[in-house]
């Protein structure tokens, strides 16, 4: 067994879980390279050890320099890769494949298209995650690897496009931070002589240190009085470091490079060393991973910048990261992990109200209307439509949110709760999601979702543009129940006769003798958009008699 889930980091909810093992695995779509981890999961503990690795160098962040796409071969290349993983994964008796794509795609033009591209041809869905997300998970592998023991750690993770800086102490990640300076990403841009030229060296420096001070200073900021974080490194760039390093000063590399540790001034050395050197002569260093040597240069110095502003002299290094954060986080998601993190678990709906406060939006409106919409949702299940939990949750996010673009202003504020919630850092949701969400709060008023809307076309595949037709359309009846903003509606039943294609609506009034005829002139405005979606007459009718109880 390999690196467990320390038990007193992760207990379990023994009823909800089925107690044999299971066998998953997760993919890292990074940068530079195309990782997958395969784990047999054991609920009990519950706890995962690694059984398999895999890794191809394919360098999704080797983009045209002229628009910023991916480059046809690139892709062609990692679709082999990817199905070569399937395969691995298959003889390993994986019962699932998780897939996470970071900043190369995130940032190409045509991204989405790729990832698009992946699905159709291998049947491989993989969630495009913003750099929080990323460093979010990053937090999550870490501390499956690792204890804290309710300390402050700051956590780097140097990966191709991006670097992750993370405060965390156990618990929920203090500041999570995600900068566009990476091992491939400046080498790309910024070297172009071999070996380095010295101007080349010093802009590189100043370039990487400027970028990074942001993200360096919101860590600083969230440290209470006389703390004093200690420093761990994941990823490519700094476990190359540390093998190196170890090579030279023990005369091997450990058979495990978790919790290995080196100084400032030794990492300093190498770095000198590095700028000397032609790509022909790094290659040759021994203990260094092949394709590593063209951009460990760059990768040394976003780590030499970081620890000089962070103002810290050793670092230790952690074999988990991002692919073991994807793990953890299945396994917060299905219920296997409870107790220490179960604040973790619960971060999409903490995200969304953060999101809520932010924008400065009437929570308490927002939650009547998100209880009618989950209502709707709930008593048309299996009958109207045949969407499940997930798609549950993002209609929930999105009627608490639909109103949040009367922050910039009331004209229009459905297409400006769009373009908020798009460009927000909602945690625990991907990218596609994220986007599913923003069009759900477009599209509680006015027109209903149209192929030439842009936002509309965003969605890339059927199944998310139905969800968004058919969940928007009970999201406008839900806003139109609470009309007047003070609650005037107590609860609704709903009736649908398939025979007829007719959908009665029955509503029960808050006060006896309110005939609540604003909520019903705004459903018979808004029932239109639901009527056609769903192919029938919508009837709304006010009871009389006392509210049911129904179960």
């Amino acid at each position: 067994m390999l690196n467990l889930v320390s038990a007193d980091c992760l207990s379990v909810n023994t009823q909800s879980v089925q107690q044999q093992q299971r066998i998953i695995a997760a993919i890292d779509m990074g940068t530079n390279s195309l990782h997958m981890v395969i784990v047999r999961i054991d609920p009990t503990l519950p706890a995962f050890s690694i059984i398999g690795k895999e890794k191809e160098t394919v360098r999704l962040g080797d983009r045209d320099i002229a628009t910023g796409e991916l480059k046809p071969e690139i892709m062609a290349k990692a679709i082999a890769a990817l199905e070569r993983f399937q395969k691995v994964a298959k003889t390993a008796n994986a019962e699932t494949i998780i897939a996470v794509a970071t900043s190369a795609v995130r940032e190409a033009p045509n991204g989405k298209d790729f990832l698009h591209k992946v699905e159709s041809e291998l049947g491989l869905c993989v969630d495009l995650i913003s750099g929080q997300e990323e460093a979010r998970r990053i937090y999550l592998g870490v501390l499956s690897g690792m204890e804290f023991h309710n300390q402050p750690h700051i956590i780097i993770d140097i990966g191709g496009g991006s670097t992750e800086i993370i405060l965390g102490d156990s618990h929920e990640p203090r500041t999570l931070t995600s900068t566009k300076v990476g091992a491939v990403r400046l080498t790309t841009e910024l070297i172009s002589s071999d070996p380095i030229l010295d101007v080349e060296f010093q802009y590189l420096q100043a370039y990487t240190r400027g970028m990074l001070e942001r993200s360096v200073d919101e860590v600083l900021a969230n440290l209470q009085f006389g703390e004093f974080p200690k420093l761990i490194g994941t990823s490519g760039t700094i476990e190359t470091i540390a093998a190196i390093h170890a090579r030279e000063k023990l005369g091997t590399i450990p058979s495990t490079l978790n919790g290995y540790k080196f100084s400032l001034p030794d990492l300093q050395e190498w770095v000198n060393r590095l700028q000397k050197m032609t790509n022909a002569e790094i290659a040759a260093i021994p203990g260094m991973p092949e394709k590593r040597s063209e951009v460990i240069l760059a990768g040394a110095v976003v780590l030499q910048e970081a620890m000089m502003l962070l103002g810290v002299d050793s670092i230790s290094t952690c074999g988990r990261a991002l692919r073991e954060g994807v793990i953890v986080d299945w396994m917060l998601s299905h219920g296997l992990i409870e107790d220490r993190l179960r604040f973790q678990s619960s971060v999409r709906e903490r995200s969304v109200l953060k999101q809520a406060s932010k924008y400065q939006v009437n929570l308490a409106y927002s939650d009547r209307v998100a209880a009618f919409a989950l209502s709707l949702f709930d008593q048309t299940q299996g009958q109207l439509h045949h969407w499940g939990t997930n798609e549950r949750q993002l209609l929930w996010a999105a009627a608490i949110l639909h109103n949040c673009g009367h922050h910039i202003s009331h004209s229009s504020h459905h297409k400006h709760s769009y373009y908020l919630i798009r460009n927000s850092e909602l945690l625990g949701y991907n990218e596609t999601e994220i986007e599913i969400i923003a069009n759900l709060a477009r599209y509680h008023r006015k027109s209903p979702p149209k192929k030439r809307h842009e936002n509309y076309r965003n969605l890339l595949s059927k199944e998310h543009r139905q969800i968004v037709s058919q969940l928007s359309a009970l999201l406008r009846l839900a806003v139109a129940l609470d009309r007047r903003q003070i609650g005037a509606i107590a609860q609704i039943k709903c009736d649908y006769y398939r025979q007829l294609q007719q959908f009665n609506l029955l509503i029960y009034s808050a006060k006896p003798g309110d005939d609540c005829a604003l909520e019903l002139w705004s459903l018979d405005l808004k029932k239109g958009v639901f009527e056609a979606e769903f192919e029938v007459k919508l009837v709304a009718h006010l009871e009389k008699s006392a509210i049911p109880h129904f179960s």
